[in-house]
Formats: C-alpha cells, structure tokens, sequence
C-alpha cells in the first residue's frame, strides 16, 4: 500500500475505545462523540489501511486480525504522543494527587503507569491509597480521594470506562466440585461486587455456597485458591498463572460483564487527574501473576 499521509490520532484513538469497550455506542460515550462520528473514524482508518478492522453485527464488535495487529501499533503511537504531550506541559503541574486503585487493578499494569507519571510530572506529590473498590467509591465522595481506578458493575454508567470484562469461576486445574455439595467461595471481605455476584449468581439457580476464606486483598485470595481452599470470581484477563478458568463446568451459572472504570472527584485540579486518567486509558491488559 503506497502511502499518502500519516495515521490520524483521533481514528486510532477511536478505533482502541471500540476495542476496548467492545461497542460502538460505549466508545462514544468514552470519548465525548456522537456515535456517527465513531463510525466515520472507523470506515476512514479502514480505507486507510485498506483492510477490514472490525466486524459488527447487531449485538456484537468482533475484531479481526488486522484489526489485532493495528490494535497494538495504535496503543503504542497513542501513549508515545501523549507521553510526549505530558513531558511538555507537565513541567508546569504540581500539588497533590490522591490516587486510588482496586487491589487486583494495582499490582497489574498500574506501577509501570505510576513510573512513568512521576518522571513526567516531578512537581506533583503522588499519594497512593489500595484497597477495595467500594471503599475507594466512599473516600471518593468524602473528598479524600482525587481520583479512583476501580472495578464496578457493567453499564454502570458511572466515571470514564477503561476496560469491559467477563467475569469468570476461577480455581485450580484439577478442581472437582460435586453438583450437589456446597461450593466453597474465597471472596474479598464485604462490600465486593465480586462477592456479591458470585453469591447472588449461585442463589439464582438455588445453588449453595458456604465462604470457606475472606481477604481483604488479592494475594490473600488468589494464595487461598491455589492452596485448594475453594474457587473464587476474577475478571477473565486477570486469571493469573496457575490458575483456570472453571465457568462452564460443575453446573456453576453463568456471571456478568464488569468494568474497569476510572472516576473523578470534580472538587479536585483538573490538570494532574486528566494526565493520569489518560496513562491509564492507554494501558494494555497485563495478566495478574501473583
């Protein structure tokens, strides 16, 4: 293909939003556009490249393997102009930022992002707070927190969505799980949306459950899963080595969607919160290997 311009930014960035949130509507909604102009974005990178991206149907986004190929490339030339972008105009930021993020979203991708912020923004004090979503979602709104990274229920509607996931029954390889015992379940402490679906799912077809371990944190749940305690529920990208993926066995129900999402504290410095926000949109799905 002989070349006549350069990728335009905003097609890739459009084209990585469908992606991510796996719908057209979703990605508009992430970046502040009207739905048409998604698909405008989307037909122009396709002449572009001369290539079919992405296969939509009525009900789903299914992306091909050009579509997979370019995913990458565009996520590197997103973060290289914004990093670029930060450098430039980060000098002149500075104060506090109070950042918080769920536990299993923090020991992931997350540090890498937080290096990088800090060399391009030396001028802003980074405080850092990890722990549950629902207790984030609390300081949040005490005007504690600037900003919070968290895990929440699919088509919230609430905050700037990150990542769309399936969340999936996850134990060891050899588990066996007997259909008609109860299923033992590792979860987080309450509130977890985690627990609540899990518990709410197996109620749902008049399964039983009994908690056989809580934690407040994801080392904690995922040390208590391999040791063969019980099975618990994780976002289907962060099942971690050693671990499987056991929804569709045992007769355990089928779980919901969930949303990595990104919320603000409107009383806060725009500046700093919108730098971070928009590392953040720019990660790439890390595995949890813990």
């Amino acid at each position: 293909m002989a070349r006549q311009s350069d990728f335009d930014l905003a097609q890739l960035r459009t084209f990585a939003a469908v992606v991510t949130t796996g719908s057209f509507t979703r990605a508009a909604e992430q970046l502040g556009i009207s739905q048409p102009t998604v698909s405008i974005h989307i037909r122009r990178l396709e002449e572009f490249v001369g290539r079919q991206l992405l296969v939509r149907d009525t009900r789903t986004v299914t992306v091909t393997d050009n579509g997979q190929a370019l995913l990458g490339f565009a996520r590197k030339l997103i973060s290289l102009n914004d990093e670029a972008a930060d450098y430039f105009t980060g000098s002149a930021m500075s104060g506090r930022l109070r950042f918080g993020a769920a536990d299993e979203l923090a020991v992931s991708e997350l540090p890498t992002i937080l290096r990088a912020f800090r060399q391009h923004h030396p001028g802003i004090n980074l405080e850092l707070v990890v722990t549950q979503s629902g207790v984030l979602q609390r300081r949040l709104a005490a005007n504690h927190l600037d900003l919070i990274f968290i895990n929440q229920a699919a088509d919230t509607d609430q905050g700037q969505l990150v990542r769309r996931d399936r969340l999936v029954w996850v134990g060891l390889e050899r588990a066996e799980i007997d259909e008609g015992s109860p299923v033992n379940l590792v979860t987080y402490s309450a509130p977890s949306h985690s627990r609540h679906v899990a518990i709410s799912a197996l109620e749902a077809v008049g399964r039983q459950w009994k908690i056989v371990c809580n934690t407040r944190e994801v080392n904690g749940l995922l040390a208590a899963v391999r040791a063969g305690l019980g099975i618990c529920v994780l976002a289907q990208s962060r099942i971690p080595d050693g671990l499987q993926q056991l929804s569709g066995r045992f007769g355990l129900p089928h779980l919901p969607d969930i949303e990595m999402a990104l919320l603000a504290n409107p009383r806060s410095a725009k500046g700093p919160v919108e730098a971070l926000s928009r590392a953040i949109l720019n990660l790439p799905v890390t595995p949890i290997r813990r």
